[in-house]
């Protein structure tokens, strides 16, 4: 979609025709198959993997009042990058005023949460820069060289910041603080840009926008472990763990709704219809639902992980854009940008409606609430574990 006389990168922007790719998940070179082991009985096996379910939650160090004392004496702000204007705009959460404006680097697409939550990076796309941000007072400092910096994530023991050159088609391997280059990983795939990690932390599922697919790495070798192609039909977008760590969430904007991907075997179990649009994924403080926000439609669906089920929608009043963002430190909240409206919305988790609408610069994206609970951040506008 073009925007002021040019087409925003990633996250919609469809460049020419993806070059055919098998289907189905293919081992990449070089990958084995583990033996066999002996197997419990079916009733067996059946419980002890309801009682794993019941124990697991990636996300229970996410829950409302849980902030790191790292980040509890900072001011709770919504930082929100304006790609069309190259701008970001602060906004306070109390007020809903903007209380800070500055220019950074061409098209911004996301504000993320560094691993050891001290700083915030603006990822400058076409500025090839990350430009830091002071959360204990919402400044910028100088911004530091990084090409293709389309979105950035961080390896789960904080060694390495991961960023995803969607126009290179390549992962970067980066000191997580200097962000000086340390290795690449080319990929058989187009438009990577979005993913998330496995419960164990040693594996990370990436999307690939522009040609469908999604790819299975192995970050500390770093090797690709299994390609995944959904289909020329499909543009994957947002990638979320379920909470058991069981399975991964896929948003595809192409298709209207999320596919899941089994978090063990790589393979797609289903697809869920949502929304037109389905585009960006965020799990309540509670860890009960998902937020699916549906861009082309100016609705929200609520997906319960128990059920795997769309039990909600929220639509905007007059219809909108919803985008990326992320929920308030205490759960009651869900910001997320309106790409092609030039606001941010404010929904109210507790009976969907939109409280707010806040206009901003032109093309916001990858909205960053901050400070939120939790230990160490991944990336992306805001997962932590």
């Amino acid at each position: 979609m073009m925007l002021g006389g040019f087409a925003l990168a990633g996250c919609g922007a469809r460049p020419p025709a993806p070059r055919a790719e098998p289907s189905g998940a293919v081992p990449s070179r070089g990958a084995s198959t583990p033996p066999a082991s002996a197997s419990p009985s079916p009733d067996a096996a059946a419980s002890l993997e309801a009682r794993s379910r019941a124990q697991v939650d990636v996300y229970a160090a996410d829950r409302p009042g849980m902030l790191s004392p790292v980040v509890k004496g900072f001011r709770s702000l919504v930082y929100v990058p304006n790609s069309e204007s190259g701008t970001v705009d602060v906004i306070d959460p109390e007020t809903y005023r903007i209380v800070r404006h500055f220019t950074v680097g061409a098209l911004p697409q996301h504000v993320v949460p560094s691993w050891d939550l001290k700083t915030l990076w603006v990822n400058n796309n076409r500025g090839n820069s990350l430009t830091p941000i002071d959360p204990r007072t919402g400044r910028p400092g100088r911004p530091v060289p990084v090409e293709d910096p389309y979105n950035l994530y961080f390896s789960p023991d904080g060694k390495y910041a991961l960023v995803m050159a969607e126009r290179n088609n390549q992962l970067d391997l980066r000191d997580p603080h200097s962000m000086k280059l340390l290795r690449s990983l080319s990929l058989p795939c187009r438009g990577i840009n979005h993913g998330d990690f496995t419960a164990d932390g040693s594996v990370f599922l990436a999307s690939c926008e522009f040609s469908g697919d999604l790819v299975v790495l192995d970050w500390r070798t770093p090797s690709v472990i299994r390609h995944i192609h959904l289909g020329h039909m499909s543009m994957p977008q947002d990638v979320k763990l379920s909470p058991d760590g069981t399975v991964f969430y896929v948003a595809d904007m192409e298709r209207h709704g999320v596919w899941l991907v089994d978090a063990a075997t790589y393979k797609v179990m289903r697809f869920l219809p949502t929304g037109r649009g389905a585009h960006g994924l965020y799990v309540s403080r509670d860890s009960r639902h998902l937020y699916v926000s549906n861009r082309g439609e100016g609705s929200v669906s609520v997906v319960s992980f128990r059920k795997r089920k769309v039990v909600d929608v929220w639509r905007i009043p007059g219809g909108g854009s919803p985008d990326m963002g992320g929920v308030s430190a205490d759960g009651t909240k869900l910001w997320l940008s309106g790409r092609y409206h030039g606001v941010v919305y404010v929904f109210d988790t507790r009976d969907g409606r939109v409280v707010r609408t806040i206009p901003v610069g032109a093309g916001p994206h990858g909205l960053c609430v901050y400070p939120q609970p939790g230990r160490y951040s991944l990336g992306h506008t805001g997962i932590f574990r």
